[in-house]
């Protein structure tokens, strides 16, 4: 738990600060690296928790397979089932195609294709997902 909670004080420093005075896509990608390296041991943590209690089906080490299964465990916890979508996101964000629009003015954007449509992902977009992270790691403790 406190290797995540470390990510999480790197990640709201880049979001509250980095990104208020340099408002660069540059940024905003670094922090969507923080935050994929926070869920992934969050993640770490969630698969301990569905091995104590027994709900955990054996299945290769393979980030996808794990994922598919914990979307299956904790179907009706909305906190980590909107924390997996992010996470996907998250994970592919590298291998899309991004577009940077108002770098270094107040209305900074990311504009990625992701599944056939346009994400943008501006300084609104990421206080919801620093949200949506919050509950998460809530949840987590």
């Amino acid at each position: 738990m406190e290797d995540i909670i470390k990510e999480k004080i790197s990640a709201d420093h880049l979001l509250y600060v980095s990104l208020k005075y340099t408002k660069t896509c540059d940024v905003i990608l670094n922090l969507i690296s923080r935050w994929k390296n926070m869920i992934e041991k969050g993640i770490d943590r969630l698969v301990e928790k569905a091995k104590k209690e027994k709900k955990w089906k054996t299945v290769p080490d393979a980030p996808r397979a794990k994922l598919i299964q914990l979307k299956k465990i904790y179907s009706n916890v909305e906190e980590i089932r909107e924390t997996l979508e992010l996470y996907e996101l998250f994970r592919d964000i590298d291998k899309l195609e991004k577009m940077r629009e108002n770098e270094f003015r107040k209305g900074v954007n990311l504009r990625v294709v992701y599944k056939g449509e346009i994400v943008n992902i501006n300084l609104v977009q990421l206080k919801e997902y620093a949200n949506i992270l919050e509950r998460f790691i809530s949840y987590l403790k």
